[in-house]
C-alpha cells in the first residue's frame, strides 16, 4: 500500500447504512479538495455481476461463492484500488473482505481460515467503519427505505449470524459505530475518526507523526496538509444532503 494512499472500508450487514455513509464521506472529501474515489463490492465487473445475479436467483455453493468473491476482489484491487492508492488518493469501499469473512462464516465456513486468506491476499484497510444494527433493523430499512424485497443474502438468520461474526472481529483497524443513530450522527463519528486517524497519520507534515498540532511550526506556516484539510472539513454537510 502506498505510504500516502488511504484505504477505507465501510462494513456491516445489509441495511446498516453503508452506502449512505460512503456517499457522505466521499462528498465531504471532494468538497475539501481531497483526491478520493469510491467503489463497492461485489463490483459490476464480470465476477461481481455473477455474485449480484446470484443474490436474486439463488446463491452459489459456498466454495464457488468464495472463489468468485476472491476473483472479483483480485480484479478490483488490480484495476482500481491499488492504482489509486499508489497515486496517493483516498479509496472508500462500500464493503470489502470483512463482509466475505462474515457472510461465508454464516454459511458454515471456518472463520479463522477465511480471515487468514483474506488478509494474505488483499491490502488491509487503514480504517474499517463497522456499522452495527440488528437484523430486523436492516430488513426494515431494506423494505421501507429502499422499497426492495430482501434478497438471498438478506434473510434474518443469515444476517444475525453475519452480525455476530462482524462483532467478533478484533482487527486493530476496525471502529464500531452504532448504526441505529441518525444518519448525521453516524457521519460525524466517521468524519472524526477519519480526520484524527488515517488522515492525520498519512497527511501530517511531521515524518515521526503529529505530537502537538497546536504548537506546530508547520501549522503556523500553513504547510501541514492534514491541518489544512481538517479545517476545510470542519464545515458540516447539510443534514438533508444524503
Amino acid at each position: 500500500m502506498s505510504k500516502r494512499g488511504i484505504l477505507i472500508a465501510v462494513e456491516g450487514i445489509d441495511g446498516a447504512g453503508k452506502t449512505t455513509q460512503v456517499n457522505m464521506l466521499y462528498r465531504a472529501l471532494k468538497r475539501a479538495g481531497v483526491p478520493v474515489v469510491k467503489s463497492k463490492e461485489p463490483t459490476t465487473g464480470q465476477w461481481g455481476s455473477i455474485l449480484r445475479k446470484s443474490a436474486l436467483t439463488g446463491r452459489l455453493s459456498p466454495a464457488e461463492e468464495l472463489e468468485t468473491f476472491i476473483k472479483d476482489r483480485t480484479e478490483h484491487v488490480e484495476k482500481l484500488i491499488a492504482p489509486h492508492l499508489a497515486a496517493g488518493e483516498v479509496v472508500i469501499l462500500d464493503r470489502y473482505f470483512y463482509s466475505t469473512i462474515a457472510y461465508q462464516g454464516a454459511r458454515g465456513a471456518d472463520v479463522p481460515t477465511v480471515s487468514d486468506e483474506m488478509h494474505r491476499l488483499f491490502p488491509t484497510p487503514d480504517a474499517v467503519y463497522l456499522l452495527d444494527v440488528e437484523p430486523l433493523v436492516g430488513i426494515h430499512r431494506i423494505a421501507n427505505d429502499r422499497g426492495e424485497e430482501p434478497n438471498h443474502f438478506e434473510d434474518r438468520d443469515s444476517l444475525g449470524q453475519a452480525r455476530a461474526i462482524f462483532n467478533q472481529m478484533r482487527d486493530e483497524s476496525i471502529c464500531r459505530i452504532n448504526g441505529v443513530l441518525s444518519i448525521v450522527s453516524v457521519h460525524e463519528q466517521i468524519m472524526g475518526l477519519f480526520v484524527d486517524g488515517p488522515l492525520r497519520q498519512k497527511r501530517c507534515a511531521k515524518e515521526y507523526g503529529c505530537d502537538d498540532p497546536f504548537h506546530c511550526s508547520f501549522r503556523y506556516a500553513g504547510t501541514c496538509e492534514w491541518w489544512n484539510i481538517r479545517a476545510k472539513l470542519s464545515t458540516k454537510e447539510p443534514a438533508l444532503s444524503i
